[in-house]
């Protein structure tokens, strides 16, 4: 790949890691999905906290209504919240433009013919982007909304600008990051912002998955700047390692969220 130093094994190791989480992170957005469109369909119906209540026996169940009734009741017509509705549309463009940046890479001359590791984690990354974007404009169809198959406007004018300017896959990571950052924070940041407990499981459950990818491109960043080829070697010279090897990959304890979008910004006007 253009001579530039990976450690392949470690690259795919991480690529398996981001498909065992996102695995994880399905099945708990398909739940949270099934629950958000009951939600809508009880919001629809009319029924208020005592309908949910008194069909419930159990400390937990009442709990469960009560949690339920907090979606029902968001709005007195029944209609999803308005700011809820945006969210889930910049999310979805958000999910978007991931797509057609990874897509856009995995066609550049130096990613094709390179690193077939690379690559995959590409292809994979790509795919799992698809399937978020696609869980955000479920819920958006469960509510009635009309879904989002644009990108965002802020970003994708960066990634246009961005993209032909690429010469190595350094930029590609460096651009890729950008965008697995902004998604990260802006899940996590949307958690607190939605009013139903199944919308904050969604994105709860989408924001990890975004933060490893971008844990993953920051360690291949390291090793990419380290331009060693002597370390692309299991065992490898610990010594040589770059200094950023063992913390690079986290540079945080705690998810920021002082670059999340707005709900506004990828909303379908």
């Amino acid at each position: 790949m253009d001579g530039e130093a990976i450690d392949t094994r470690l690259l795919a190791h991480l690529t398996e890691q981001s498909q065992d989480l996102n695995s994880d992170a399905t099945r708990i957005t398909r739940q949270a999905l099934t629950e958000y469109a009951e939600d809508r369909r009880e919001a629809r119906r009319g029924r208020g906290p005592g309908a949910w209540a008194a069909g419930l026996l159990g400390a937990g169940a009442v709990l469960l209504g009560s949690a339920r009734a907090e979606a029902a009741s968001a709005t007195p017509s029944g209609s999803p919240d308005k700011n809820d509705v945006m969210a889930l549309q910049t999310a979805a463009s958000i999910e978007n433009l991931a797509v057609m940046v990874y897509n856009a890479a995995s066609q550049l001359s130096f990613i094709k013919s390179g690193n077939a590791a690379v690559m995959e984690f590409i292809t994979k990354t790509a795919a799992q982007h698809e399937a978020h974007g696609k869980a955000f404009n479920a819920a958006l169809t469960q509510a009635g909304a009309q879904t989002q198959t644009g990108v965002d406007p802020k970003y994708a004018a960066k990634a246009q600008a961005d993209l032909p300017n690429i010469k190595n896959s350094g930029d590609v990571v460096a651009l890729a990051l950008q965008l697995e950052d902004v998604a990260a924070q802006t899940y996590t940041k949307y958690v607190s912002v939605v009013t139903t407990p199944t919308l904050r499981t969604l994105f709860g459950s989408v924001a990890p998955v975004e933060a490893q990818h971008r844990s993953v491109l920051l360690s291949v960043q390291a090793l990419l700047n380290a331009n060693d080829e002597a370390l692309v070697a299991i065992p490898t010279d610990v010594a040589k390692l770059p200094a950023a090897a063992g913390s690079v990959g986290i540079p945080v304890a705690f998810y920021p969220t002082s670059q999340a979008s707005p709900t506004s910004e990828g909303a379908v006007s």
